[in-house]
């Protein structure tokens, strides 16, 4: 073991690593997110950026009651899936607490304003775009491999599970952030969407080599039903149809090139999340899930409390269940518990080519086998 630190936190390590892999008689995964403000956990609370959610009434509903950097009234999809996997939640990349034995549980490298392009989100200034992002999991490796040797550094890496956002931005924050925009003016919608695609794939296939093999890739929601476009673009309070299109454009074109990448790789190794559809399912039948409202904001001002920030000035409701969208862009934590419930379990309209709990069942499998082995 190439370690540093004394023989007695060496020890702990190895009991901590033991004790994790064999919970329950399965193996205990690290968990890796890449992204946008949809999975960030904080890492934009230490850039000088105005991406941030580190103000009140963010994180009025997470146990601490306080604002932690997740863009939400409470947990976020990493964290519910934390929550399923039985681990606690991934620490930001960039916050201090992240060492030790804790660099065994994961990271989160997501940071709020990104996109797949690294000109989205230029406004926001000082954010981790997804090449630094995939940039820090490479020192993260190094720190982790002086931490347990190489072999079992790799090992940890292979078996992780991984989730990764990114889309909605490069609409939202890019194409149509201003009129006649320079991406706008560059690409016609279709042609964009297929150029965003072919830089999607590249990212993918740098996760791989980096040696992501169990990657969930989500597929932007509704961009036109949030309730910011909603206010500035929609007719009488109906989904902005251009961002609807841009999304109905760019989700089954998403699918086919994870559909592509995996035949190339021989492997199931992304699995594409229909985040699309799992947001229109609450947005278009809110009662169904509980909801009162899926056009309104809980937390904002203007038509819709789409106009703006959230901030400690801002409307607020009293009973965040009642209402699927937090902020004029992000979900409440109730219905990112009803998106995670279908990563878990939802069948092939929502998963593809299966769901998560499929997944780690097959991995399952694959390790046990692999253990015997050796």
């Amino acid at each position: 073991m190439h370690c540093k630190m004394d023989l007695i936190a060496c020890v702990m390590v190895f009991a901590l690593a033991l004790s994790s892999a064999s919970a329950q008689g399965q193996t205990r995964r690290a968990f890796f997110v890449f992204g946008d403000s949809l999975v960030d956990s904080g890492n934009n609370n230490f850039l000088a950026t105005t991406a941030r959610a580190d103000s009140p009434p963010y994180g009025i509903d997470y146990p601490s009651h306080r604002p932690t950097g997740r863009f939400s009234n409470g947990y976020n999809i990493p964290d519910l899936l934390s929550e399923q996997f039985g681990s606690e939640p991934t620490l930001p990349y960039l916050s201090p607490e992240l060492t030790g034995a804790r660099l065994l549980v994961g990271a989160n490298f997501a940071s709020a304003g990104i996109g797949i392009l690294n000109d989205t989100g230029v406004q926001f200034l000082n954010i981790i775009r997804i090449t630094q992002q995939m940039e820090y999991f490479k020192q993260y490796q190094v720190r982790l491999m002086r931490l347990l040797g190489e072999a079992e550094s790799q090992r940890l890496v292979n078996q992780a599970i991984v989730l990764i956002t990114l889309g909605g931005n490069d609409f939202v924050n890019n194409y149509y952030l201003v009129p006649y925009s320079p991406r706008s003016r560059q690409f016609e919608l279709p042609d964009y969407v297929s150029y965003l695609i072919s830089e999607y794939k590249k990212i993918l296939e740098n996760l791989y080599n980096l040696g992501a093999r169990r990657v969930l890739v989500t597929g932007t929601g509704p961009l036109g039903c949030v309730p910011a476009e909603r206010a500035q673009r929609g007719r009488n309070g109906e989904c902005a149809q251009e961002l609807q299109y841009a999304a109905i454009l760019f989700n089954p074109q998403l699918v086919e090139m994870i559909k592509a990448v995996n035949r190339e790789i021989g492997s199931d190794v992304f699995i594409a999340v229909n985040a699309n559809q799992m947001h229109l399912d609450f947005v278009t039948d809110p009662q169904k899930y509980g909801f009162v409202t899926s056009k309104e904001a809980c937390c904002g001002q203007g038509p819709f409390n789409g106009v703006g920030l959230c901030t400690p000035f801002s409307n607020l409701c009293q009973n965040r269940d009642l209402y699927a969208f937090w902020d004029a862009f992000h979900p409440t934590e109730k219905a990112n518990r009803i998106i995670v419930q279908e990563i878990m379990s939802g069948n092939t309209d929502y998963m593809h080519p299966m769901n998560l709990s499929t997944a780690l069942a097959l991995d399952a499998e694959t390790f046990a086998t692999e253990n015997r082995r050796e």
